[in-house]
């Protein structure tokens, strides 16, 4: 009796303190000017994350825009059976991880590079100068970096085929040959985010103790072990946390990016879960069926997270949670 009794308590989840919500209550009225600036925030995962989420329900319904949620007839797995069984969806699911890898493989490890590199300049006013430069794409929307990549790459006076031309090579239709236009997605993606994401490990450089730098010098370290034995240890649990996000949206693959620049001939290699929910759910109007689409992603997503975040703190000893 008193080992069952033992047992329970340990298995038992933990007990608030008495005195938990009291202080609460004695915070929320000693700073009430605080939380209320939590208010807006909350509101708006409230209206915009959570109230939408009960239209999750069509994927288990035929839905009708006439007859509504209420109205609509439940069909079950119907339509993630058809997910399962569609050759279109094995294709752009293909697509999606194989576009995402590349970007996560080519282009995460360029904002670490990047910082480094700023990090060990001097002269701050070429700094800051550079900084504003790399960080300038970020602000252009996506519409816009399609234009301008459409005429660098243009096989009709674009600058890119000029010099090939120059160099007596064949011009390259970069936007209509399946070979490359993925490299046009990696490129496009790394020419436009890269700075951005420099700003996380800057300001992660900033919580470094400088004595550590100081103490590797007069133990005759150059800049190089300092970077490696100093700089990227310190700066470990940014680069964890940043892929572990980056995992969970790895089946996005850049949804708003493909849509501008993609095309029917290119349609084998480029089209994503996202612009195939896209045309389907607006162009042919299935939405029950998109809708049991992004569940899927969500639900892979979330898997992801989780896994990314286990692996971290097996091996790392590092996590969100």
């Amino acid at each position: 009796m008193k080992r069952s009794t033992t047992l329970a308590a340990q298995t038992a989840p933990p007990r608030r303190p008495a005195g938990y919500f009291r202080k609460l209550r004695s915070d929320v009225f000693k700073e009430w000017d605080l939380y209320l600036l939590l208010v807006p925030g909350i509101l708006f995962i409230l209206l915009f994350k959570y109230t939408p989420m009960y239209g999750i329900i069509i994927a288990f319904k035929d839905f009708n825009i006439f007859d509504g949620y209420a109205g609509s007839p439940w069909v079950g797995w119907k339509h993630f059976e058809k997910l399962f069984h569609s050759a279109d969806f094995v294709r752009v699911f293909r697509n999606t991880v194989i576009i995402s890898l590349l970007k996560l493989v080519f282009l995460f490890p360029l904002p670490i590079i990047v910082a480094l590199l700023l990090n060990e300049l001097k002269n701050v006013i070429f700094k800051r100068s550079v900084q504003t430069i790399i960080y300038l794409p970020h602000f252009l929307s996506w519409v816009i970096v399609s234009g301008l990549f459409i005429d660098l790459l243009s096989t009709n006076g674009g600058l890119v085929n000029k010099a090939l031309v120059t160099f007596g090579m064949e011009p390259v239709a970069f936007f209509l040959d399946s070979s490359v236009f993925r490299s046009v997605l990696v490129t496009s993606a790394g020419w436009k985010e890269t700075g951005w994401s420099t700003i996380v490990y800057l300001a992660a450089f900033s919580t470094i103790d400088p004595q550590l730098y100081e103490a590797a010098k007069i133990d005759g370290a150059g800049r190089l072990k300092q970077v490696w034995h100093i700089t990227l240890p310190g700066i470990a649990p940014i680069i964890v946390l940043m892929l572990i996000l980056r995992l969970g949206n790895l089946l996005e693959a850049g949804t708003e990016q493909i849509l501008v620049m993609y095309n029917p001939t290119v349609y084998n290699v480029s089209d994503v879960i996202g612009s195939y929910v896209y045309r389907m759910g607006l162009g042919n109007q299935d939405y029950s069926f998109t809708t049991a689409v992004g569940l899927f992603e969500a639900v892979i997503s979330f898997a992801l997270i989780l896994s990314g975040n286990a692996l971290s703190r097996k091996y790392l000893q590092r996590g969100i949670w």
